[in-house]
């Protein structure tokens, strides 16, 4: 029988950097550190969706019990892609300020569209509560009609069902981490919601897409958390397709918005293209330096990240409808949120939010 040759073998310094390697994206996506890396993938063969499966599978309730002591007493639920009753006892504190206060005569007529998109960084389990409700803030301070949240987790959503009770909430997934809509209630109206799954995904990513109207206009709605880290920018692109295939195949009576944590380099969207009816709202609105980056340690130190990373991973692309006599949004304005630190000084999320408005000229 003929033997292997050690020539056939991975060397040593070529396994340690794969290891390594590993180590860094699963720390990277699950927000820990390379300890606890290192162990979830060993016990798995060092197969990274194994042992991201593993990881979130382990039972996370009590680790929030603290900054969520609701879910002491709560009893367990039927997770649903959409509530549409606010649970009992709720506080709405997207409605407990002097700013929310103001007669809803200005909102409620304006034709404007807004929308925050933001990566909360559920998985980060520090200071959560306080990190939750400075999201209510900002939902409170921009009173935005749309909202699409990235890294979301069953007790933050629980959360936002008891303290937002003015917003539909929409889920793009029930257990471990996914993505999220919220709707506000008295301005857009839901019809139907859908989630489309990314077939050759390592991370559970996946397009969340649902159809409203506002203000008499049909909306397709999408967000998505495309595939994380440098090393999977094939997997990120082969995603960026099928959003963009489904932004361009819409019906021209419809308006479609995306927004979410994309985690694209300018390169790999160079590589795939944006259809000619698509635009890059930040780069519609001419490139404003001040809303360049979205992710910034240095900047933010949520993460405490010994090196200094500025990249724009947070996008919103538009493809107005394109039938005669529907009303074509254009973007009119574009601002990062969060930039302020919390009272346990820390930041809502080691993202910073996008807020746009959009106007029919």
């Amino acid at each position: 029988m003929a033997s292997t040759s050690d020539s056939d073998k991975p060397s040593v310094s070529n396994v340690e950097e794969n290891r390594s390697r590993l180590c860094e994206e699963f720390a990277s996506i699950t927000g820990t550190d390379s300890a606890v890396a290192q162990c979830y993938l060993a016990e798995n063969e060092w197969e990274m969706e194994r042992a991201l499966n593993s990881f979130f599978e382990a039972d996370m309730e009590k680790v929030f019990e603290e900054d969520f002591p609701e879910s002491k007493t709560s009893p367990k639920r039927k997770k649903q892609k959409v509530e549409e009753k606010p649970p009992g006892d709720c506080i709405d504190l997207t409605g407990d300020s002097p700013a929310s206060a103001r007669k809803p005569s200005d909102e409620e007529d304006s034709n404007k569209l807004s929308l925050i998109s933001w990566n909360v960084d559920g998985l980060d389990t520090d200071n959560l509560g306080e990190r939750a409700r400075g999201l209510c803030s900002f939902l409170v301070l921009y009173t935005p009609d749309v909202v699409f949240l990235q890294e979301l987790i069953p007790p933050y959503v629980q959360y936002l069902k008891k303290r937002a009770v003015s917003y539909l909430i929409i889920e793009g997934g029930e257990d471990n981490y996914f993505t999220g809509m919220m709707l506000k209630k008295s301005r857009v109206k839901f019809l139907e919601s859908q989630i489309v799954t990314y077939p050759t995904t390592q991370m559970m990513r996946n397009l969340l897409v649902a159809q409203v109207t506002f203000k008499g206009q049909k909306l397709c709605l999408m967000t998505s958390h495309l595939e994380s880290c440098k090393g999977h920018a094939g997997e990120r692109m082969k995603q960026l397709r099928v959003v963009m295939q489904r932004m361009r195949e819409a019906p021209d009576d419809v308006t479609v918005l995306f927004g979410g944590d994309t985690n694209l380099r300018d390169t790999e969207v160079a590589k795939v293209g944006l259809p000619s009816s698509v635009c890059d709202v930040w780069e519609r609105l001419g490139k404003q330096e001040h809303c360049r980056y979205t992710w910034d340690t240095k900047a933010n130190n949520n993460k405490n990240a010994p090196y200094v990373s500025r990249c724009r991973f947070d996008r919103v692309y538009l493809r107005p409808a394109a039938k005669d006599g529907v009303p074509r949004l254009a973007p009119d304005h574009m601002a990062l949120v969060g930039l302020e630190k919390l009272d346990c000084g820390r930041f809502t999320s080691d993202h910073w939010g996008i807020y746009c408005s959009f106007s029919a000229p």
